[in-house]
């Protein structure tokens, strides 16, 4: 077994970020996800993009509150990222997963196989559709926990949904 990992939360004195993996298609919304949990410094050209999708100019986040963050356009690029994060011991604190991701694995495919690697990750669903209900995601992932948001979705909507799943991935990983 291999030690406890170090906690991974916001960047802090002495601390590493949180990692983050984005699985989606639409490289518009990967890039929203970027601008929303990321770490920024300055302000970002991606106002018009948000304002666009949105319809409102999002409140920027603080700079110290991002999070690190890896993103894959196909669900069997984001089950590869997982392994290599293991592989590296720098896991993901959570992952946020789009249900519909044509061609290839779906969202739920994906998760599977993410879950089958790295038990501990904690997951979210982000998609506007789901070919299969909330409860029958849950029975085949094993996990009745699992959080959902909508497209298109509340910026602090988000970045609330980012907050709970980091810590409890952090919680998940320390149980085990």
């Amino acid at each position: 077994m291999r030690p406890p990992l170090a906690s991974s939360g916001p960047r802090t004195e002495g601390q590493t970020q949180r990692r983050i993996l984005v699985v989606d298609d639409d490289p518009a919304i990967l890039k929203v996800w970027r601008r929303v949990l990321g770490t920024r410094t300055a302000p970002s050209s991606l106002d018009h993009l948000e304002k666009k999708l949105f319809g409102a100019t999002p409140p920027a986040a603080p700079t110290d509150a991002g999070f690190a963050i890896d993103t894959a356009s196909q669900g069997m690029e984001g089950y590869q990222k997982v392994v290599s994060a293991l592989e590296e011991d720098r896991p993901y604190t959570f992952a946020l997963v789009d249900m519909r991701m044509p061609p290839g694995w779906d969202g739920l495919e994906t998760i599977l196989h993410m879950l089958e690697k790295d038990p501990r990750l904690e997951v979210a669903i982000c998609s506007a559709f789901s070919d299969i209900s909330r409860d029958e995601v849950a029975q085949r992932v094993g996990r009745s926990d699992l959080l959902w948001i909508r497209k298109p979705f509340e910026l602090e909507a988000a970045r609330d949904l980012a907050r709970k799943l980091s810590e409890q991935g952090v919680q998940r990983r320390q149980m085990r």
